[in-house]
């Protein structure tokens, strides 16, 4: 009786993780007519339907499973029972990975977070990197035999665009000249093009992606496609450089609509492209991001049982809502909201939840961190530095429980470590300095044309990647542009304005006054040349105000993963 309970306990789950996944195939496989009907809207409609898929499914499975099943199956012995049926049950299964995230989500929803060991969940895959086969074939393979202009017309033959090209002869030249300028004589003998038959679509392009083999050597092959004004396909880029193309897939982008079927197998090509980039990023770009955080953990622990250093406070100019603490041999930051936050802080801790939510659902146009939340994180106490669990007992009390061998935290963020943007400012030499301020103020103006006002704009808040990238990572203060009130600062009415403690003009809780910029982020006298230079223009509230009427207007300027060096029609532009 109990097997047969447990058998169906599996098989409910693994129906929901099926009904889950299926609907998330569904909104991805309409990415193809948003794109060609350039229905930009729906495209971030989308993406945040797509999200949220999860945690509803999530939760439809879990009230059926309280509702057939009460106390006395809370077992240890039963519950073990119901993974290794579930276990069973994904042995040919094509998407076990999903499937056993979902499983490990179903199970911490029944039990509130409680009473998670690793035992009684998919901490570790139970098929051991197995890698599925696609339904169709995963790649289709081109051998140039020295024709390549021939290759890459075939390639673009073979895409599922239904719209006319602008001038296809045009763009299989411009391919093949990049390939030439990039590869050089490498490209005289017989190479081997793989393509991911599908699309990978993100914002207003798509994206063919495969690889180059040639010379006992592989390249990653990216050709960006846009819509132009008159509706027709245009090729904008080709791009085969590894760096660039890790850019393309960073974690400070929205994820990618691509029809997965067997995701893992789609992983692994991936990685074969980008090996220095793990699983938990490939599955976290293509919108998995569930089962991206639980290879994250794994990657986690991995780096735990290989490495001795001990936990300590995040450098650089502590937050007022956020505590943050890193390992410094590990690329990932936590962050864990504070019980309290500063008196000039007026916000509540569901509000800097929700924050973090628009993030995640919003278009992040390479310039905000994605982050992934966790429940019940466990560490080992020994690895903790006794000035940090100080810090995190006097700022977050409520979140942390401590036991002789562990430190428990309810609730935490990880994200991607940076050099926060005050300190790299500090140690940059003179180009380092020029780019950082272009890249701050590039970062700015993006976000801006994304409709996000990042609110407190001090470099603490930034972050310089590893691709001297400047990314947005304090969000309990952004909001949409469009809500802001943007004003020039008023004339004073007498001399003794100026001398007073308190402005002279009524402020108002969403006015912003550009003009301030200037006083708390150019003290520095070489950066402030710097910005008179390079970013004048962020602090002319005019400036702000067309930015907002372009969005009212629906016009959303393009912000494009690669950079114009990269791009044919600019390149044109240039000659």
């Amino acid at each position: 009786m109990a097997e047969a309970m447990e058998q169906l306990v599996a098989a409910t789950i693994l129906q929901g993780s099926d009904a889950m996944y299926g609907r998330f195939l569904d909104v991805t496989a309409g990415a193809q007519e948003r794109f060609e009907q350039q229905d930009w809207k729906s495209v971030q409609s989308a993406l945040k339907k797509r999200i949220n898929f999860y945690d509803l499914h999530v939760g439809l499975v879990a009230q059926q499973l309280k509702t057939m099943l009460d106390k006395q199956h809370a077992t240890r012995s039963f519950l073990m029972g119901v993974k290794d049926a579930y276990s069973q049950l994904l042995d040919d299964y094509p998407r076990y990975d999903i499937a056993e995230s979902f499983f490990n989500s179903v199970y911490c929803r029944i039990f509130d977070h409680r009473n998670i060991r690793r035992d009684k969940l998919f901490v570790n895959s139970s098929q051991g990197g197995r890698i599925p086969k696609y339904p169709t074939p995963l790649l289709k393979r081109y051998a140039s035999n020295k024709n390549l202009i021939h290759t890459v017309e075939r390639l673009l033959d073979d895409t599922p665009f239904t719209l006319a090209w602008e001038n296809k002869a045009r763009d299989v030249h411009r391919i093949v000249e990049a390939l030439q300028l990039r590869l050089g004589p490498q490209l005289t003998s017989e190479i081997i093009i793989d393509m991911v038959r599908e699309p990978f679509y993100r914002n207003k392009g798509a994206y063919l992606i495969g690889r180059i083999e040639m010379a006992n050597q592989m390249r990653p092959l990216v050709i960006p496609v846009l819509i132009n004004e008159q509706g027709e396909l245009v090729v904008d880029a080709c791009i085969s450089d590894s760096d660039d193309v890790s850019v393309i897939f960073g974690f400070a982008r929205s994820y990618f609509m691509v029809y997965a079927p067997a995701p893992a197998a789609l992983v692994d090509f991936l990685s074969q492209l980008m090996p220095h980039k793990t699983p938990a990023q490939f599955y976290t770009a293509i919108g998995c991001q569930k089962h991206g955080k639980t290879e994250l953990y794994r990657e986690f622990l991995h780096h735990m049982d290989n490495s001795d250093d001990q936990f300590v406070i995040a450098p650089g100019i502590k937050g007022m809502v956020m505590s943050v603490f890193t390992l410094p041999s590990y690329g990932f930051v936590f962050k864990i909201i504070k019980d309290k936050f500063a008196p000039q802080k007026d916000i509540t801790h569901a509000v800097v939840k929700e924050k973090y939510q628009l993030v995640k659902e919003h278009d992040r146009v390479g310039r905000m961190a994605d982050t992934l939340d966790y429940r019940n994180f466990i560490f080992p106490r020994e690895r903790f530095s006794e000035e940090l669990i100080k810090e995190l007992m006097d700022v977050a009390p409520s979140l942390i429980k401590l036991t002789n061998k562990e430190i428990h935290i309810s609730h935490l963020y990880m994200e991607r470590r940076m050099i926060p943007l005050n300190i790299y400012l500090e140690q940059a030499n003179e180009e380092e300095l020029r780019e950082a301020v272009q890249e701050y103020g590039d970062a700015i103006k993006q976000l801006a044309a994304a409709n996000i006002f990042a609110g407190d704009m001090l470099f603490k808040n930034f972050g310089v990647s590893r691709h001297s990238r400047v990314i947005f990572y304090d969000y309990d203060e952004i909001m949409y542009l469009t809500e802001v009130n943007f004003r020039r600062i008023p004339p004073p009415r007498f001399p003794e304005d100026e001398m007073a403690a308190e402005p002279w003009y009524s402020v108002g809780e969403y006015d912003v006054f550009p003009e301030e910029f200037r006083t708390f982020l150019l003290i520095n006298p070489k950066i402030r040349s710097l910005f008179n230079e390079l970013h004048s223009d962020l602090f002319d509230a005019d400036y702000w105000k067309q930015l907002q009427s372009n969005i009212q207007q629906g016009q959303f300027n393009d912000v494009f993963p690669y950079s114009d060096d990269t791009r044919f029609n600019i390149l044109r532009a240039k000659m």
